[in-house]
């Protein structure tokens, strides 16, 4: 399979995932174990099987300066690994995203911007509901279990 192929196969079943979070999963919430189960799973296999097509022990060395992360990410199998990398992690972000806002009880409405913004630009969605999560908990420290 491509790396052209990956990426759009990969895509296409986080964006499914995303849309069932974002719209199914409050009313099924065991739909999140097959998320985490299947699809997050599925990810990590795809990842562990890219990055060992194109990473050498030589290459870790290379990630501690800018220009060694570069260089690494000039190969598109690289860059796939990378995608489905952002992938899978913000789909867990996004699971942990509402199951942390069902535990302080904010609203799933609240939280779909959260969860597109996390979608899009990971960091900043989390942030944002870390944000609501501080104004409705009135502590940022609040518990992350």
């Amino acid at each position: 399979m491509s790396p052209d192929s990956v990426f759009q196969t990969c895509s296409t079943i986080a964006m499914a995932g995303w849309l069932v979070l974002i719209v199914i999963s409050p009313f099924w919430s065991s739909f999140d174990k097959f998320l985490i189960g299947i699809v997050i799973t599925l990810f990590a296999v795809v990842y562990t099987w890219l990055i060992v097509q194109v990473f050498r022990p030589e290459d870790f060395e290379k990630f501690g300066s800018l220009t060694g992360v570069m260089e690494l990410f000039t190969d598109k199998t690289a860059v796939t690994a990378g995608w489905v990398h952002y992938l899978a992690f913000d789909l867990f972000t996004g699971i942990w995203i509402k199951k942390n806002a069902q535990k302080y009880g904010i609203r799933h409405l609240i939280l779909i911007p959260c969860l597109l913004l996390t979608f899009m630009l990971g960091p900043i969605g989390l942030l944002l509901y870390l944000l609501i999560r501080a104004v409705k908990t009135k502590q940022y420290f609040a518990s992350n279990y």
